[in-house]
């Protein structure tokens, strides 16, 4: 993990300094604003690596239609204020035809307008917010789950194993509501009901009163809604207030930087998944992936890039169906004709009615030797 981590902050660097390093050419410009630093940017860092696996692959083979792909990040550092600004100057200074991999539900949000108001697409938002699958958006291309599904999953496993105090501990954004919505039906299908509902301040967030709670309740588990340092954070205090439940986050936090944060209490914490384990040769896009991992010297790939990696592959899809003279339109209309588009042992399905992209949705537990397992 240490080579994929040191890789990975190389890549940041590099990303982030994209924007001016190349000249002008025949080439296709792809943008993305996300949180290169700040709360999430392991994970971003992570996703990010995995799409430039694709898209170096596909351009050192030629490109799309003989045109190279450019990816420019901008680093919203985790703000949604910022993240509405960087893409307004990647659609307006840079004139990318698509935005692509954005990192969280508000931040996300933050950027709709701008879809409507330029009629260009989100290949691929890095967020699994059912806002942006209902209705759906005219311009948005989901390839992940969402966290609903995610979350119902995980407290009806946790039922199923027969725990049955489980609290909730979520974010105060547009994010930790729509989870925990999911969650809600999880505990319906189980007949459970949460011990103890408690939000935080994404921004700042405060354990120092929740964690006591916490203890008191005698939760048996954790469903834990936030970014990974807010996780780390909250679960060190936990742990500190005497409770020893088991954690249990989300797909936003599958990566292996969550892993290094989490520490000593890393073990045994349960991260739900939206892709097939990603040391799982049996899965082609797993096996592709890795095999482009270590063509370029890294160990392998982390759940964070396998979610870069297919939305990077759905992309470049529809960049093939748009034409040798892509445009946005050309590229909206690509992308809504897509059906039964095999990402690699997963089918790809989508039209005007439907940008839902994929369903799968798992479990994992972090095992003694700081890694996802299954």
């Amino acid at each position: 993990m240490r080579n994929l981590s040191a890789a990975f902050r190389c890549l940041a660097q590099l990303l982030l300094l994209s924007g001016a390093a190349l000249p002008a050419a025949a080439q296709i410009v792809v943008g993305q604003t996300a949180g290169f630093t700040g709360a999430v940017a392991a994970g971003v860092q992570e996703s990010t690596a995995g799409a430039k696996l694709y898209f170096d692959a596909v351009n050192a083979s030629g490109g799309v239609n003989g045109q190279p792909i450019r990816l420019v990040s901008l680093d919203d550092k985790f703000t949604p204020k910022l993240a509405a600004e960087n893409a307004r100057r990647l659609i307006t200074e840079h004139g990318v035809i698509a935005l692509f991999l954005t990192r969280g539900t508000p931040h996300t949000e933050a950027i709709l307008p701008l879809l409507t108001e330029f009629r260009l697409p989100l290949v691929g938002p890095s967020t699994g917010a059912m806002v942006l699958h209902e209705p759906v958006h005219a311009y948005i291309f989901n390839v992940r789950a969402t966290y609903q599904r995610e979350a119902e999953r995980a407290v009806r496993h946790l039922g199923l194993t027969g725990l049955t105090r489980i609290a909730i501990l979520r974010t105060d954004d547009s994010f930790g509501a729509d989870v925990v919505a999911g969650a809600v039906k999880g505990f319906a299908g189980a007949g459970l009901q949460p011990v103890m509902n408690e939000t935080f301040n994404r921004a700042k967030p405060d354990f120092s009163a929740i964690a006591p709670m916490v203890a008191k309740s005698n939760a048996q588990a954790v469903v834990f809604i936030g970014s990974g340092a807010a996780v780390s954070d909250g679960t060190k205090a936990i742990r500190a207030a005497g409770s020893s439940a088991q954690i249990v986050t989300m797909s936003n936090n599958a990566s292996s930087g969550f892993i290094t944060q989490m520490g000593e209490n890393a073990r045994g914490t349960i991260v739900s998944q939206v892709f097939p384990s990603s040391r799982s040769i049996a899965s082609p896009l797993v096996k592709e992936a890795i095999e482009l991992a270590k063509a370029k010297g890294l160990d392998g790939v982390t759940p964070a890039m396998l979610e870069g990696f297919a939305a990077a592959k759905v992309l470049v899809e529809g960049l093939r169906r748009a034409g040798v003279a892509p445009t946005r339109e050309k590229l909206v209309l690509a992308l809504n004709g897509i059906r039964k588009f095999d990402l690699g042992g997963m089918e790809l399905n989508y039209s005007p009615t439907d940008h839902t992209g994929l369903d799968f949705a798992d479990l994992s537990i972090i095992g003694a030797d700081g890694r996802f397992r299954r």
